[in-house]
């Protein structure tokens, strides 16, 4: 047996090859002079010369240290199609949109025992991803894999015995990471096989729990989405939004910045409101924008002093909801993929979801901020306490709302909480907000009793045993009221995909806890008012400057 290597395999789609898969200004150079190399395969080397680390100056260090990046990627092909091998972080080399997404993690699926070591997750509703490591194998509901709410991105495991003579173990993502003693006379027949393995859905048998989220590879579908996701973002559609598509490191500080038509500012946080700005002030009208502008178009992660840290196309950053036709799936479009929802999860959704929201008498919103709204309405409505912004977390512990606006009905305490919105994330964080207080009133003494206080203080001396006793006594009801400009009558079809996921979770938790759940909407009918020029400051190397 050989001496075994690590190796980082990719899949490139069905139109790439060795002479369009690498990025433009590109800093790999092509090797012929290569004596192992399999059959058509083509050898791009990083050769970079050493500079020192940056460390050295810092410190002031006399001694002479240099230190250089080396790195390859092996083109090949195998099967019909072509596989990108890479060593060393050249993988960065790649075009974003040159490979499936899906290869590393479905022949993982595909090949490993049941038993896994680690899992990569994403909440498609909240951008959240998480790691999380086990120091044995184990089943992969001890990896708290919500297949409701998470899309599985990266896995480990020990391979299926039939497989061992290849590999022991694989890592599975967008790559397939395999340790193996393979000759280069090996690599195309082992690709060959991974390529067949990519082929099978065995893993739907082995892992039926993650059936129901699929990414889609259909190139005619993916165009058709395309144009709908287009469509959404130049009428400025809340179901298009943008995040950042990976785990990132916010030592530093983290700022972000546009380009592709001249750089940007330097903005504080992640926004679409930001980037249309950068769109209007480099005279780019949103009805020239494709898909095209948006995988020119690149997010930019820096630090404080503008250092850059990691860069994505904007399209690799949205995150979009295209709602079912004529009973059929879904899709999500999270990390420059579209995922097809089965369309069977969609109507368990709605049939779960639907019963839970009602008609209120609270009235419509008109004018001002969900704050706004908060304070007003106990003029309106008597019957209604105001708890924004109050807090009835444990000491030491961040800050929690009970609820926005509290009352009782039928002897129970009624927790109202209220958003101005229906974009996945801020719904996503209202849900899980309410979850969360549900939980402190119910398991924590202290929280109880700083409710107690609250709602004594709010009735300024009059007689609070009708709103005091559901505290007392733990009876709760949990109501969301969201304010929107969508037809009312949609019911759960108003909210977006994985919005919808996340309040199906809840309600079973809350139905574990005998918390009673209704969901309302409001009509938000402000007057909508024009957007003005605001000055904003940018930062460059720590210091604030007028723009």
């Amino acid at each position: 047996m050989g001496k075994s290597r690590n190796f980082s395999i990719f899949l490139l789609k069905d139109r790439y090859d060795f002479s369009n898969s690498l990025k433009d200004g590109h800093a790999l150079e092509a090797i012929a002079d290569v004596t192992n190399l399999p059959q058509d395969a083509k050898l791009y080397i990083l050769d970079a010369v050493p500079q020192p680390p940056w460390w050295k100056r810092y410190f002031g260090i006399s001694k002479d240290l240099i230190q250089g990046g080396k790195g390859a990627i092996c083109f090949l092909p195998a099967g019909g199609r072509w596989f990108a091998l890479t060593f060393g972080h050249v993988f960065h080399s790649l075009k974003d949109d040159a490979y499936e997404y899906d290869f590393g993690l479905k022949v993982t699926l595909n090949c490993v025992d049941p038993k896994l070591r680690s899992t990569d997750t994403v909440d498609p509703g909240t951008s959240k991803r998480q790691r999380t490591q086990m120091p044995v194998d184990a089943d992969l509901t001890y990896f708290d894999f919500d297949k409701d709410a998470s899309v599985l991105r990266k896995l480990t495991g020990k391979v299926k015995e039939e497989y061992a003579r290849y590999f022991k173990s694989a890592t599975g993502s967008s790559s397939l990471h395999i340790n193996s003693d393979m000759t280069p006379s090996d690599l195309t027949e082992r690709c060959e096989h991974l390529l067949e393995l990519y082929g099978r859905e065995d893993y739907k048998t082995v892992f039926p729990n993650i059936r129901d989220i699929e990414p889609v590879r259909d190139p005619i579908l993916i165009d058709l989405l395309n144009s709908k996701l287009i469509a959404a973002f130049r009428a400025k559609s809340s179901d298009v939004s943008l995040t950042i598509p990976e785990i990132v490191d916010y030592h530093g500080g983290l700022f972000t910045t546009f380009s592709g038509a001249g750089n940007s500012p330097m903005y504080s946080d992640v926004s679409m409101l930001d980037y249309h700005e950068y769109l209007a002030k480099r005279q780019i009208v949103l009805n020239d924008v494709d898909v095209r502008v948006l995988k020119t178009h690149r997010l930019k992660l820096c630090d404080e002093a503008g250092l850059p840290k990691q860069d994505f196309h904007i399209y690799k950053c949205l995150l979009c909801d295209v709602a079912s036709e004529n009973s059929g799936p879904a899709y999500h479009l999270c990390d420059g993929n579209w995922y097809c929802i089965d369309k069977n999860y969609v109507a368990r959704l709605k049939a779960d979801l639907d019963p839970y929201f009602l008609t209120t008498d609270l009235p419509e919103l008109t004018s001002g901020s969900e704050g706004d709204y908060n304070q007003r309405l106990p003029a309106l409505k008597a019957e209604y306490i105001c708890l924004d912004e109050e807090n009835i977390s444990p000491s030491g512990q961040s800050q929690v709302e009970p609820c926005d606006l509290y009352t009782v009905s039928e002897g129970a305490g009624v927790l109202v909480h209220l958003k101005i919105s229906t974009r996945s994330s801020q719904l996503s964080h209202l849900f899980n907000q309410g979850l969360v207080a549900v939980e402190l009133l119910k398991c924590e003494p202290e929280s109880k009793k700083k409710m107690l206080a609250l709602v004594e203080g709010k009735l300024n001396g009059n007689t609070g045993g009708v709103y005091l006793g559901p505290i007392d006594t733990e009876k709760y009801s949990l109501v969301f009221v969201i304010a929107t400009r969508k037809d009312i009558a949609k019911k759960s079809d108003n909210l977006p995909m994985f919005s919808r996921v996340a309040l199906r979770r809840i309600s079973k938790t809350l139905r574990y806890m005998s918390v009673p759940l209704v969901c309302s909407f409001i009509k938000d009918s402000r007057v909508k008012q024009a957007a003005k020029e605001k000055p904003r400051k940018r930062r460059i190397a720590g210091v604030e400057e007028a723009e």
